[in-house]
């Protein structure tokens, strides 16, 4: 079955904010005269998040759910996310009600209007603490001398884009940070950028830090550069 928008959102032990976000989801798509579904990928939780999936499931059916049997990886889920899509454009979140959903239809307008391949988007006032936001800028501007590309927020998972232009794409374990280039070398050329709104974490764990971000994101810079 085709559909226009599949929205793939990966989770880890995000319990307390499936069924917030699912809501606020509902509601930012309800006036949109395009069909969608929005598919979870859940990476590996260890707490209730499956099971808070299945229900949100069994109340409605446009949310669908994949469960990995351990953590993979925020790329490994989202390529699996891919790989089971059935719309024509994708959208991306994360799961820890920090992207605000309502910014998908303005995106999806965007796309749709400017003929583009992806939009993206730049956190405006971001909500984190100040070792994410320098550990991202750091992130941010080595990456961009290394590839010679210029993303002004690659850390953003608020984006929408064509789902040719993930088909088969280079999986590796920090594909996701470098989503915007990825596609780029795949000859979608097309990439907007657009302000979205970023919010505070109210529930939940952060997954971040500088082992696991940082320094592992520069790393994979090798990887993209040959």
């Amino acid at each position: 079955m085709q559909i226009d928008v599949s929205i793939v959102i990966p989770v880890k032990d995000e319990e307390e904010n499936v069924e917030i976000l699912a809501n606020e989801i509902n509601t930012a798509m309800s006036n949109e005269s395009l069909s969608w579904e929005c598919l979870w990928i859940d990476d590996g939780s260890t707490d209730t998040t499956a099971t808070e999936l299945k229900k949100l499931n069994e109340k409605d059916s446009r949310h669908r759910f994949i469960l990995l049997a351990r953590n993979f990886g925020q790329s490994a889920a989202l390529s699996i996310g891919f790989q089971n899509t059935l719309g024509s454009i994708i959208a991306t979140l994360d799961g820890d009600g920090q992207n605000d959903p309502a910014d998908i239809p303005r995106l999806i307008e965007i796309l749709r209007k400017e003929d583009a391949d992806m939009v993206n988007g730049i956190r405006r006032k971001r909500h984190d603490s100040f070792v994410r936001k320098i550990s991202s800028r750091i992130a941010n501007n080595f990456r961009d001398w290394v590839t010679g590309d210029k993303v002004t927020d690659v850390g953003c998972s608020v984006r929408v884009f064509q789902a040719k232009c993930v088909d088969r794409i280079p999986l590796f374990k920090g594909m996701h940070r470098f989503f915007p280039t990825l596609v780029k070398m795949r000859g979608f050329t097309r990439i907007i950028e657009s302000p979205v709104n970023h919010r505070p974490r109210m529930r939940g764990i952060t997954k971040y830090g500088i082992q696991n971000r940082l320094w592992v994101g520069l790393a994979d810079l090798a990887a993209v550069k040959w």
